[in-house]
């Protein structure tokens, strides 16, 4: 596997992530067995990012990583968790907490389910609008101080926020929606990530499954499982649009001999060596197809071609309901 370094002065990564919000959360009931096999296989494969949240099943993916984790070499992998998501029992979102005091509360309940005396990269899940960044971070850097945390992270935040946050502590990385279909962070966030020497790793490479090659109109998803409800993408209306630029994806990873989502994934991977991108394996199989994209080398011809199947600002509808889009520092 090989690997790439999250900032000027962050850790070095597996060059491909794994993001585990899937095994507990938003896509309909996953098989535990199976969630922990693809952990294993991912860590046998070479992949030693893993990405979860505090609130991602109410705190039961950090206990399935807690499970899928034991025994292994805590310097073999490394942690990435995002806090700050306020949850109620149903399934609703209830605002961000970005409170120095909050901060320390979520990173104790965080070690001790997940097992483990640091977390790798620390982040707020999201911007609290009550509480200045600087004091949220500042809260973070005091448990990097007492090394409960080894580096801080963001995530859908703002050019001028990753300035303010990198100014109070070196920011390793952003974590922000980048795909295909989701370039909004290539105007201000991504140049500004480069000018100040900070990582990306890009979640929602495949735009949740939409431009995998495995979805289809009528959908492709599990009962429980929310995209074709919540996500405009997947709307009527919207979703034949888009998987139209997925039909025209195909036929360029068909000329390159791989799958759609190996192209996809590639073209992330393609677009800097700050980028890491993750995937949302919750299967081996899903993991085994994954894998390879991060050899795939493509050529000046190969990014035209895929440039030209699915231009800028091609797909239909915002990546998330209305409600959560003020939240999102990038934009589309």
């Amino acid at each position: 596997m090989k690997t790439r370094n999250l900032s000027r002065t962050g850790p070095a990564v597996s060059a491909l992530g794994l993001g585990a919000m899937g095994m507990s959360d938003a896509y309909g009931p996953a098989d535990r067995a199976e969630s922990i096999a693809t952990v294993h296989a991912a860590l046998d494969a070479g992949v030693t990012l893993i990405d979860t949240g505090d609130f991602y099943g109410m705190g039961h993916n950090e206990l399935l990583l807690a499970e899928a984790l034991r025994g292994r070499d805590r310097d073999g992998y490394q942690l990435s968790v995002k806090f700050g998501m306020m949850r109620g029992p149903g399934p609703g979102m209830g605002g961000h907490d970005g409170r120095p005091e909050a901060v320390k509360n979520f990173l104790a309940y965080s070690l001790t389910r997940l097992g483990v005396d640091h977390i790798d990269v620390y982040r707020p899940a999201r911007l609290d609008p009550e509480v200045p960044i600087e004091e949220t971070v500042g809260a973070v850097k005091e448990m990097i101080d007492a090394g409960y945390v080894r580096h801080l992270g963001l995530s859908e935040v703002d050019a001028a926020t990753v300035r303010r946050a990198h100014a109070v502590h070196p920011v390793a990385d952003l974590q922000i929606e980048y795909s295909l279909i989701s370039r909004a962070v290539e105007s201000d966030v991504l140049p500004t990530l480069r000018e100040l020497g900070i990582g990306m790793t890009a979640y929602g490479v495949l735009s949740r499954g939409l431009i995998s090659g495995h979805w289809s109109a009528g959908g492709s998803g599990a009962p429980g499982d929310g995209r074709g409800a919540m996500m405009p993408r997947f709307s009527s209306g919207n979703v034949e649009h888009n998987l139209a630029l997925v039909d025209a994806l195909r036929r360029v990873a068909e000329a390159k001999g791989c799958t759609v989502a190996q192209l996809a994934i590639a073209w992330v991977a393609a677009q800097g060596e700050e980028i890491v991108p993750l995937v949302g394996a919750r299967t081996r199989e899903r993991l085994a197809e994954a894998l390879p994209a991060i050899e795939l080398e493509l050529t000046a011809g190969d990014l035209a071609e895929i440039e030209k199947a699915v231009p800028l600002g091609a797909a239909r509808g915002d990546r998330y309901p209305s409600l959560f889009m003020d939240n999102l520092g990038a934009g589309n």
